[in-house]
């Protein structure tokens, strides 16, 4: 049977099919729920979130789902390159983007860059919730947090955009390991090189996972529908993980114009840019990835979303769209389903035709 392999046997789930983990708020319970109770995993996008945010968050999660359920964990949430960040560089980067700022009539918000990471303080929450599954992405845990996830029954995925990423992983011995690949919406998740030197499309990444490792291994980027689940496993993935196909979903909190964007025609232009976070990500194309090019410095990661976030909270309010980042992997073309229940049975029903043909 196409759906049972070392995964779903792994994770106590009925179906290789994951909900990406999307963090920045696009992850909801419902969505989460919707993809679990129909035999999935759905997943939380907890990267934003205080711990005090993700203990409430995952009860409103234990009201919907009874199912297994992960949530997701950004290692290295805030770049080093921020410590000590020179005030000229600072300046120059500002300076840059005023003119956004300016045609939008509002000031350059006020940045501190001395900005905390809170990995070590979620993953304490981790420890007292014990999701059926801890991943993370950017990096890899302390042997420590591993070992006491493994004391607590909890699975750890770690994501690779590369196979030496993967052979981390591995040596680190988490559970299962995501092969990232160049196709997949929002950030690119490399923590070995630079993301820049790190993008091998999906399926080379398959195989070259499958060729020198033993863990199993979730296939993400381009995926949305049934030929592409299909298409995965027959190349030795053990699952698949999709983003975009859900986040147009009503249970999604992207919002109206993003779904919008994503069943337009310009959803088939998407760029690699840093411009709007400070780490490269997919996304549908507009005019600040257009005008400032990957070349451009800007701010470390998360200080450059500190800066971007008034222009683009002000851009939604003006129907400025052109301005604003619209994350979408690179098969977001025959997205047609709003409802995540529904599009579960779909990619189900037709993953099942082709396999049974």
């Amino acid at each position: 049977m196409w759906n049972q392999t070392r995964i779903t046997e792994l994770l106590g789930i009925k179906y290789p099919v994951l909900l990406g983990p999307m963090g920045g708020g696009f992850s909801t319970p419902e969505l989460l729920s919707a993809v679990s109770n129909a035999g999935g995993l759905g997943s939380l996008g907890a990267y934003t979130l205080t711990p005090e945010q993700i203990l409430q968050t995952n009860k409103i999660i234990k009201t919907q789902t009874d199912k297994p359920y992960n949530i997701n964990l950004w290692v290295e949430d805030v770049d080093a390159s921020l410590a000590d960040y020179p005030v000229e560089s600072l300046q120059k980067v500002t300076t840059l983007f005023k003119p956004y700022f300016d045609e939008l009539g509002i000031p350059l918000p006020d940045l501190d860059p001395n900005i905390p990471s809170k990995f070590l303080k979620q993953v304490e929450v981790i420890f007292e919730i014990k999701p059926k599954v801890f991943s993370f992405i950017f990096g890899i845990p302390s042997k420590e947090i591993l070992d006491e996830c493994r004391r607590l029954g909890i699975k750890t995925v770690g994501a690779a955009t590369t196979l030496d990423e993967a052979l981390a992983l591995e040596e680190a011995d988490v559970d299962a390991i995501v092969a990232a690949g160049f196709e997949a919406g929002g950030h690119r998740s490399s923590f070995l090189k630079p993301a820049s030197e790190s993008l091998t499309g999906l399926f080379s990444l398959i195989q070259q996972l499958k060729g020198k490792i033993k863990k199993p291994v979730i296939a993400a980027g381009g995926i949305a529908d049934g030929k592409g689940i299909a298409a995965a496993l027959t190349l030795g993935a053990d699952a698949v993980q999709l983003g975009t196909a859900f986040l147009v979903t009503d249970e999604s909190n992207a919002t109206p114009v993003h779904k919008a964007r994503l069943f337009s025609d310009e959803a088939k232009y998407t760029v690699l840019s840093k411009s709007l976070t400070g780490r490269m990500g997919r996304m549908i194309r507009n005019r600040i990835s257009e005008e400032v090019k990957y070349e451009n410095a800007v701010l470390p990661f998360p200080l450059q979303t500190r800066l971007i976030g008034p222009l683009r909270e002000a851009a939604i309010a003006q129907g400025k769209t052109d301005m604003i980042n619209f994350w979408s992997g690179q098969n977001a073309v025959n997205l047609k389903h709003t409802k995540a229940d529904e599009l579960m049975r779909s990619l189900i029903a037709e993953t099942e035709q082709i396999f049974n043909r």
